[in-house]
């Protein structure tokens, strides 16, 4: 052939394997965790992990520990003060160690409750028993009588009331429920729920989230997020409404486990992901050494005192439904202005042409998520405040800005991968299986295994991509190929 390859310089070395570049994220503005910054800071200096876990564990104790009492104000309504929260840290990352520290005084609570029902059970097992051995004795007369006795009956059943609620489960949190089984414990348990692990590999890709349960687990969720009622309806069991109950989460998985899900089509178009602050902070493993590491004692204990202050605060809820009677938690003036101003330059950025047009599920969610964390701050520093200030207010901002550069960033990583996928393809079918030297871009969308590489634009980054890494290089414009002069051809570097 009469190509003539363009006078350009490449990598002397040859050409290089294709690498997935993921901009780094921002700092944690821990500053901005206001009540909670001095235990996040106190786990940070202890573990020296990325500050980001524990303080997404913070926020998450946190939300769980107020979510019972009040509903924030928002500017579409009334919403939960329940949070979402998915941290992706590889393993080593001291996930485990961060947490622990944080739920030590909800784990203690958890114990001692549970202590304390199994006294309750015992009770309830004798008074169950007597209940059930005079409805016997009033329903064994009754058979054996008419008439008068039979009337008597019944006003002795009346008077015996009805059969004796056993203690409830005391638990606060779970690790990997099925929808079944969260149902069941909000109907019979607390109003007032968490679902917190460390491995959230094991509830992402569990029972709850097969194939064959995932969409209604999904939806089960979101309603929780959003405060709506739980309605069953299940034969053998009937149907029934749980009003007033309230779901935390938050979930450590690792990048593979959590990459697996946030691909899932489902789980993005059923709105679940970005009703979460996702962040995946940058490693610390080779840093952190023990020389480096800080201990502050009183600010954790500070933090398992007030966790145990709340947590020992009754919950407003009917004593019979067990639905939460929650109060509305309004926003100060300077507050409310705050937050719209945030909504508002938020949803600028979501025009097509913006800096969030690729994240509008997340982007939309922004100011509440900001009104929650508003919220759970104030309530934290004190149970019974009026109304949500302007510096929590701008503090929640802050966090609901990063998250939200956090889900863009992983948003463009995706994107960035999934065209780093087909220049792969692309280039090993370049490599193994093109018959020629030189390769036209009509020649790729013609003969490309594969539909990725169907389209113009999609054969155009492709090309980008490996002239980058040096995979292919441009010849001349004119150059002949085949026989024919080209405003467009590549040479293959086959290594």
């Amino acid at each position: 052939m009469n190509a003539h390859a363009q006078e350009i310089s490449y990598r002397p070395e040859g050409p290089q394997p294709l690498v997935r570049p993921v901009a780094t994220g921002a700092a944690y503005p821990v500053e901005a965790l206001g009540p909670l910054r001095a235990a996040v800071e106190a786990v940070q200096g202890m573990t020296q992990a990325p500050v980001a876990i524990p303080a997404a564990s913070a926020l998450a104790v946190a939300s769980l520990a107020v979510q019972g009492f009040a509903d924030v104000e928002t500017l579409g309504g009334t919403r939960p003060l329940s949070l979402y929260l998915l941290t992706i840290a590889q393993s080593g990352e001291r996930k485990s160690s961060c947490d622990a520290p944080l739920m030590a005084a909800l784990r203690a609570y958890e114990r001692d409750q549970a202590q304390a029902r199994r006294d309750d059970v015992v009770a309830w097992q004798n008074r169950h028993a007597l209940w059930k051995g005079e409805r016997e004795r009033i329903l064994g007369d009754a058979k054996r009588g008419k008439g008068e006795k039979r009337i008597a009956a019944e006003v002795d059943l009346r008077a015996l009331g009805a059969e004796p609620a056993a203690p409830p489960p005391v638990d606060r949190t779970v690790t990997e429920p099925t929808y079944e089984g969260l149902t069941r414990l909000f109907a019979e348990g607390q109003p007032s729920l968490g679902i917190f692990s460390d491995e959230g590999g094991q509830f992402l890709g569990g029972f709850a989230m097969n194939a064959d349960n995932r969409q209604k687990t999904l939806a089960a969720l979101n309603d929780l997020w959003q405060g709506s009622p739980i309605r069953r309806t299940r034969a053998g069991e009937g149907a029934f409404t749980l009003y007033g109950r309230r779901l935390a989460v938050h979930l450590m998985a690792q990048p593979g486990v959590a990459r697996a899900f946030m691909a899932d089509p489902l789980a993005g178009d059923t709105g679940f992901l970005p009703r979460f602050l996702i962040c995946e902070p940058p490693s610390a493993i080779g840093t952190r050494l023990h020389a480096n590491a800080r201990h502050d004692a009183h600010a954790l204990e500070g933090f398992g005192r007030r966790l145990q202050s709340v947590l020992q605060t009754p919950l407003p809820m009917d004593p019979e439904t067990r639905e939460l009677h929650l109060r509305p938690l309004p926003l100060a003036r300077e507050a409310r202005e705050l937050l719209v101003q945030f909504s508002d330059a938020i949803e600028v950025q979501q025009a097509p042409d913006g800096d969030l047009a690729h994240v509008t599920g997340y982007a939309s969610k922004a100011a509440e998520q900001a009104a929650r964390i508003a919220g759970t701050l104030t309530l934290w520093r004190d149970l019974h405040a009026p109304e949500v200030r302007a510096r929590d207010m701008m503090d929640a901002i802050t966090l609901a800005q990063f998250y939200l550069a956090e889900a863009s960033r992983m948003a463009e990583a995706a994107t960035v991968s999934a065209e780093i996928d087909k220049a792969e393809r692309l280039r090993k079918w370049l490599v193994e299986a093109w018959p020629d030297l030189e390769i036209l871009p009509g020649d790729i969308l013609q003969r490309a295994p594969g539909r990725r590489l169907r389209d113009r634009q999609a054969v155009k980054k492709a090309i980008s991509v490996l002239m980058e890494a040096g995979w292919l290089i441009p010849l001349e414009n004119g150059a002949e190929v085949r026989g024919v002069r080209r405003k467009e051809a590549y040479r293959i570097v086959r290594g």
